[in-house]
């Protein structure tokens, strides 16, 4: 298992839906929509047919994708054993140099898109996080390079819910 296979259930869930939207309601959707344009006649010139089987193609790219991904990922459910430590899963929050406050939460890199405050275990500041815990200084390599970070809070429920 690698951390690239890990996500949380709430990530696991929107892939789900994702999923079952694409198979349950827009596919159908979209093949009544190609079947009404394919019944006007000439396919060759017909816009909505050529479109409608392009997004098909689209949509079935997806579904695919989504099926094989959600069989390869491992849905981390447990909290880890030292909650003040920073693992899979934890809200942040982080301090810049230029004093600026910032609250994260570190999951699984096919949850980032769904939401502004996740990042990716993978990225630079998450993997010079992992370990740490609440009152580190850390030091992160960015591309624009070397950036100090102060931690001062980890929680593993977000801290809207309370710490």
């Amino acid at each position: 298992m690698s951390k690239a296979d890990l996500i949380t259930p709430e990530g696991e869930q929107t892939l789900k839906d994702e999923l079952d939207y694409l198979w349950r309601t827009e596919r159908p959707k979209v093949t009544q929509q190609v079947k009404d344009a394919a019944a006007l006649g000439d396919r060759s010139e017909n816009a909505e047919y050529i479109y409608g089987k392009k997004r098909l193609r689209e949509i079935d790219r997806r579904v695919r994708f989504l099926s094989k991904r959600l069989e390869k990922l491992t849905v981390v459910r447990d909290k880890p054993a030292d909650q003040t430590k920073v693992f899979f899963s934890a809200w942040i929050q982080i301090e810049n140099e230029q004093g600026q406050v910032h609250i994260y939460r570190i999951v699984g890199p096919d949850e980032i898109d769904h939401r502004p405050e996740y990042i990716s275990i993978n990225s630079p500041v998450a993997k010079a996080l992992l370990g740490k815990q609440a009152g580190d200084d850390v030091a992160v390599q960015t591309p624009k390079g070397l950036s100090e970070l102060y931690l001062d809070k980890v929680s593993y429920s977000s801290f809207s819910e309370g710490c």
